[in-house]
């Protein structure tokens, strides 16, 4: 036994470390210290008793569910935070796409029409989708799906995998999402299939999608849409795009001849949606989660616990 507190304070400190951080049971601790294992976790006690130990105890669903609580104070909109406290980033987007995937196989009911994006997030919901047994759901795609480069967009797996999903045929927009003559937009848009297609996706009572950045490796950014001048003015302007339609950090819309440029649905559709459901994976999108929310274009969001974090930072009246 120490003779002095501050002997045993020194004693106790040596046993807390090893047992701590270097992982080693009290029997092997005893064994090196030349005392018995009773007095070991005697001294462990006294350690803990004496605050040179602290436990914390992390609770990643309690943090989830303060976290959705804020956040749904905050936006008045239902809130889903995936657990991902102790996902790796390379399975961040899986873990989302998944939990959105259950989500959306729970609100889906025969003869809804379902509308969605296209990029990583939406094919990561797709991929995870499990069969269903629904008849008469239909879907379509919110936006034009056809690039001017070899970018992988996963435009025509994501809506494959959520026809497949609900036995549905594919409704596919094959058009540019961005062109480079509003004239020419309006020409196709006034064709019989077009205008089919688009009344489709406004009668869409299910709206899943995801927002974009505005950085150099933004996948719109990388698909030829755009001239590099106009990648400069959405820099300095927008904060991310719903649908490659580019908004500033109030959600309003900064560009509108681009946006007239532009083929899909409009974003004030989002807000008559029965379900308008956003789904983002990441720190770099929060600016563009946070713009949406001000816009009011979705009424379900669906977000990884790290970026809930940053969201509700970026959220004074939380």
């Amino acid at each position: 036994m120490a003779e002095t507190t501050e002997q045993r304070l020194a004693q106790g400190l040596t046993v807390a470390k090893m047992y701590y951080q270097g992982d080693q049971s009290q029997s092997q601790i005893a064994q090196k210290l030349g005392i018995s294992r009773p007095t070991v976790s005697r001294l462990l006690q006294f350690a803990r008793e004496q605050g040179l130990v602290r436990i914390q105890i992390v609770d990643p669903v309690q943090d989830v569910q303060t976290l959705e609580q804020a956040l749904k104070r905050a936006y008045h909109i239902e809130v889903h935070v995936v657990p991902t406290q102790l996902t790796t980033a390379g399975e961040l987007l899986n873990a989302v796409g998944q939990y959105a995937a259950r989500y959306l196989e729970d609100i889906v009911t025969e003869h809804d029409v379902i509308g969605i994006g296209w990029g990583k997030t939406i094919y990561a919901i797709g991929s995870n989708l499990q069969p269903d047994t629904l008849t008469g759901v239909e879907v379509i795609q919110l936006k034009g799906s056809v690039s001017y480069s070899t970018e992988h967009t996963y435009a025509y797996e994501s809506i494959d995998a959520f026809a497949n999903a609900f036995h549905a045929v594919p409704q596919y927009l094959p058009l540019p999402v961005i062109f480079d003559h509003q004239q020419t937009k309006e020409l196709v848009e006034a064709e019989r299939h077009i205008q089919y297609l688009l009344k489709l996706g406004e009668r869409a009572n299910i709206a899943i999608y995801s927002v974009g950045t505005v950085r150099n490796t933004a996948l719109v950014f990388q698909l030829g849409y755009l001239q590099e001048q106009e990648k400069k003015f959405l820099q300095d302007h927008a904060v991310g795009d719903i649908f490659s339609r580019y908004i500033d950090e109030n959600g309003e819309i900064v560009d509108q001849q681009l946006n007239q440029r532009t083929i899909g649905i409009n974003l004030d559709s989002l807000r008559e949606k029965e379900h308008s459901i956003l789904v983002a994976a990441g720190d770099a999108k929060v600016p563009a989660i946070k713009a949406a929310l001000l816009g009011g274009y979705p009424n379900c969001l669906i977000i990884d616990q790290h970026a809930a974090t940053q969201l509700l930072k970026l959220t004074p009246s939380a």
